[in-house]
């Protein structure tokens, strides 16, 4: 299972902490990332608030899951737009 996890804070380095735990990751994402996060999978640049950007990202990479940690991208929709793509996410 390939994940993404949109964030750079406390928050992301403890789901990114997790997620790394399970036996059915393959790859996980972090963006942007924080030094914490980059221990745990591969920190990304991507602009978090480009929506396109984020959904082309998702479908590169085959991303099976997105985890939305901050606010703000779930304030601006970010959930709405991948799921309106099929691309499975919570926040």
């Amino acid at each position: 299972m390939n994940v993404l996890i949109i964030g750079s804070g406390g928050r992301e380095h403890a789901l990114a902490w997790k997620v790394k735990q399970s036996p059915r990751l393959t790859k996980l994402y972090i963006a942007p990332g924080n030094a914490g996060t980059n221990d745990c999978g591969e920190n990304i640049a991507l602009d978090i608030r480009d929506h396109t950007s984020v959904i082309r990202f998702c479908e590169e990479k085959k991303i099976d899951l997105v985890i939305v940690g901050p606010e703000i991208p779930l304030a601006d929709g970010l959930v709405d737009s991948l799921s309106a793509q099929g691309i499975r996410c919570f926040g």
